[in-house]
């Protein structure tokens, strides 16, 4: 087993809508940068990833998505593994990346994530993302919601995937149990929001105030749309190496990977927050880097919703049990807090293209690391940490990610 992981290069298209542009161009432009970050030739790699949720649903590719965009690349006579794993499958394929190298299979891998989410058909958008849920037992999860979050009006409502009600009884459960405040979940939005504004590569950089979030069009209590991420466009690569891949490279600033832990949601009393999936891999990752959640300097989190960012802060012990909202409303998670989080904007304002979202928060905290991230920058960021999570069964995340990285 080789001694260290570490990542070579990074690339990402801006998050946005593509309309006019295919997956293959955007995978070409991820993999493009990421090598001209590695300084290493197309021919350079012993295996890659890619993953992708959507394309076979939208397109009809439905096999080989990866061995196709990648061909057009010169990327060919390697191992090419497709990975989906919901809105986890950024993060899934960099973790089999860095596992290829930690086994010995590869000194240098390759890992992208791509989406193509705007097809110019809302309502088959939208019905994607049912997949991430049991399809076979609907009335479960209508169960689990109930018991979760009761009734709630959805007067108004309008057209929303499936997460958006999952999220809201999720906030309304912890709002019951930890008087969690909707003013307190606004005020993660208009962070990221105001995050975003920095970030070129973001699918939105308009600053919202907290009332401005809290005025926007309903969608479940106590969720604005404001507060939840969009339907968005784009690819992320990474390339990843040993040691001595390394040194078949022309990289100026690599990263170490320090820990990449990968699980699946168990059955437990929905009130069981210290057996929550987060708690499990943030865990199992902070033991694998050496480190707690004092040590980390900076963090993407998957926040399809605000309230997912204030609920992961408390399952990755940035904040107690119930205190992520307070956390958030006294600006402790803002760059030049106690614990800045998502300082690219977060899935809400950057954007979350499914297959790419894993990716585009190692990227995002690769340039943290390397102290290239402009205005946005985090002062002194040595220790980062990712958290991505995928689908929900039975009252949680269906699969999770945690990555720490360092310099």
């Amino acid at each position: 087993m080789n001694d260290e992981v570490w990542i070579a290069g990074v690339g990402m298209t801006p998050f946005g809508i593509h309309r006019n542009t295919s997956v293959k161009q955007l995978v070409r432009s991820a993999i493009e940068d990421a090598r001209a970050d590695a300084g290493t030739p197309v021919g350079n790699f012993d295996a890659a990833v890619f993953g992708n949720v959507v394309q076979g649903l939208n397109e009809g590719q439905s096999s080989i998505a990866g061995q196709v965009a990648l061909r057009e690349l010169g990327i060919e006579g390697i191992p090419v593994y497709n990975v989906e794993n919901a809105c986890a499958t950024g993060s899934s394929a960099f973790n089999l990346a860095v596992n290829l190298i930690r086994s010995g299979s590869a000194d240098v891998t390759v890992a992208v994530g791509v989406e193509k989410m705007n097809i110019g058909d809302p309502t088959r958008t939208m019905a994607n993302f049912v997949g991430g849920t049991d399809v076979h037992d609907p009335v479960s999860l209508q169960r689990t919601l109930h018991e979760l979050g009761g009734d709630a009006d959805g007067d108004g409502a309008g057209r929303r995937s499936v997460f958006m009600d999952i999220y809201a009884a999720m906030a309304r459960a912890h709002m019951r149990n930890f008087g969690l405040t909707a003013h307190q979940i606004a005020a993660a939005a208009a962070k990221n929001h105001a995050h975003s504004v920095s970030n070129p590569r973001a699918h939105y950089r308009i600053a919202m105030s907290i009332d401005e979030v809290l005025a926007g069009r309903r969608l479940a209590e106590p969720l604005t749309v404001p507060m939840c991420a969009p339907i968005t466009d784009g690819a992320a690569a990474v390339i990843v190496c040993n040691t001595a891949g390394l040194g078949r490279l022309a990289a100026q600033a690599p990263i170490r990977v320090l820990a990449s832990v990968v699980g699946t949601g168990t059955d437990r009393p929905l009130d069981d927050y210290e057996r929550h999936i987060t708690r499990r891999l943030s865990a199992r990752a902070y033991e694998e880097a050496g480190v707690g959640p004092r040590d980390i300097s900076v963090a993407e989190v998957h926040d399809a919703t605000a309230f997912a960012e204030i609920l992961q802060s408390e399952m990755l012990g940035f904040a107690a049990l119930g205190e992520g909202g307070a956390l958030a409303e006294r600006g402790e998670t803002t760059i030049g807090g106690r614990i800045p989080l998502n300082p690219s904007g977060g899935l809400m304002s950057k954007g979350h293209p499914l297959g790419a979202t894993g990716i585009g928060q190692i990227f995002e905290l690769v340039e943290q690391l390397r102290g290239r991230a402009g205005d946005r920058q985090v002062d002194g960021a040595r220790m980062a940490l990712a958290e991505n999570g995928g689908g929900f069964h039975r009252g949680e995340e269906a699969v999770a990610v945690v990555t720490i990285l360092g310099i």
